[in-house]
């Protein structure tokens, strides 16, 4: 009685382990997922940032003139 007490408890923690392991998977896939994201974000920001120095110095030029 004891003996399968035990083993069901073996049992059970060995699901709970496998889903931790599952559940950290797919947490540093989504972690994967975010950076990229965040790369992708500060990739247009630059972008726009390049894009209105070009603005301000053609601007500028045109003021010159």
């Amino acid at each position: 009685m004891v003996l399968t007490g035990v083993l069901g408890l073996v049992g059970c923690g060995a699901e709970v382990a496998g889903s931790a392991a599952a559940v950290g998977g797919l947490q540093a896939e989504q972690a994967k997922q975010a950076q990229a994201q965040q790369a992708q974000a500060v990739e247009k920001l630059k972008a726009a940032q390049d894009a209105a120095a070009v603005r301000a110095a053609s601007a500028a030029d045109a003021v010159g003139r």
